[in-house]
């Protein structure tokens, strides 16, 4: 907890961390306890949704608004990072409780929030029926009068706050970056890597990348990565997970463990999946040694089976559309 917030944290719910600068950290409780977070920006007693999760998670989103006082109506914007499920699912859902907000997406993604049949199939196709109604729930339409797309370089005021927008491929095309300059941190979604609270070592982080299927592309992220460093941030808010600092740090090791992930499928061959899992959890736990986090292999692979197997999906995806 942030020095400071004491008295202002025993209002809020379990589920929510004030992070300072009006900022709060919601847990959405998708997948694990922290594994998925949304962010609720406040200024000026104006606010907005950074990231919705999935329709499970809006009781705790209109949750901690209440906490805080603030009314329905005080939401000027849901600013979901990217249009995946577990960033975007919720969107709908919350916006039809939020009557004065607007949807503001990356261009590539705002059609699937309009019209969500597309996304619900693809999804659909890949998980079934039975995992997406228990993971995700219904997807709701957001009507296309109360969203607008986002451009490169876009200014939006959240009270008296001026938020940047930054367009960053490389996990996915349709991705936007946000710059809150009170806190000199960037709401990352993906771009910025995974890093989970398990894996750190005396308050610090660790990272890995993340090559969801199906746009990875792995030049365009690090490009991504080199341009948000640019801002010179002090901090990140990750969606998978949380608060993270010593960002030059972790940019570096992110750069380093996507040049060993395309290195490790490039030279895969036979049982190609199997190895493009099998051998970045060896690397993975190579760095994670360094780092000083002495979890066993076998936890470590407990810990990351799903992004394991989504980085594997998403690796020969990009093998498959850039063969040798």
């Amino acid at each position: 907890m942030v020095q400071g917030m004491n008295d202002e944290a025993r209002i809020l719910p379990q589920h929510t961390e004030a992070l300072g600068h009006g900022i709060y950290q919601i847990d959405t409780g998708f997948g694990r306890p922290r594994f998925d977070a949304a962010y609720l920006l406040v200024d000026a007693g104006r606010a907005a949704f950074i990231d919705a999760g999935t329709n499970f998670a809006v009781p705790r989103l209109l949750e901690a608004l209440a906490a805080l006082g603030l009314a329905r109506d005080a939401v000027d914007y849901v600013i979901p990072t990217h249009v995946h499920l577990d960033h975007a699912g919720g969107a709908g859902l919350l916006m039809r409780e939020l009557p004065g907000a607007t949807l503001v997406c990356h261009p590539r993604g705002l059609r699937h929030m309009v019209d969500p049949s597309q996304l619900w199939a693809g999804a659909t196709a890949v998980y079934g029926a039975e995992q997406m109604a228990r993971d995700y729930g219904e997807l709701v339409p957001v009507p296309a009068a109360r969203a607008r797309a986002s451009e490169d370089e876009m200014r939006l005021r959240v009270g008296q706050r001026e938020l940047r927008f930054i367009d960053t491929p490389g996990h996915a095309r349709h991705h936007h970056c946000i710059w809150d300059p009170a806190s000199r941190g960037w709401f990352a979604g993906d771009t910025f890597g995974l890093s989970y609270r398990e894996l750190d070592v005396d308050g610090r982080a660790w990272a890995l990348p993340t090559s969801t299927p199906v746009q990875f592309e792995p030049e365009a992220l690090k490009a991504s990565l080199t341009r948000l460093l640019a801002a010179e941030p002090q901090c990140m808010y990750l969606t998978h997970f949380g608060l993270v600092r010593e960002v030059p740090r972790l940019a570096a090791l992110l750069h380093e463990l996507t040049d060993r992930m395309v290195a490790i499928a490039r030279a895969a061959q036979a049982e190609r999946h199997e190895r493009i899992k099998r051998e970045p959890l060896a690397a993975y736990a190579d760095s994670l040694r360094q780092h000083g986090c002495t979890l066993p292999e076998a936890d470590l692979a407990r810990l990351l089976a799903v992004d394991l197997e989504l980085n594997a999906q998403g690796l020969e995806v990009w093998l498959e559309k850039n063969p040798k």
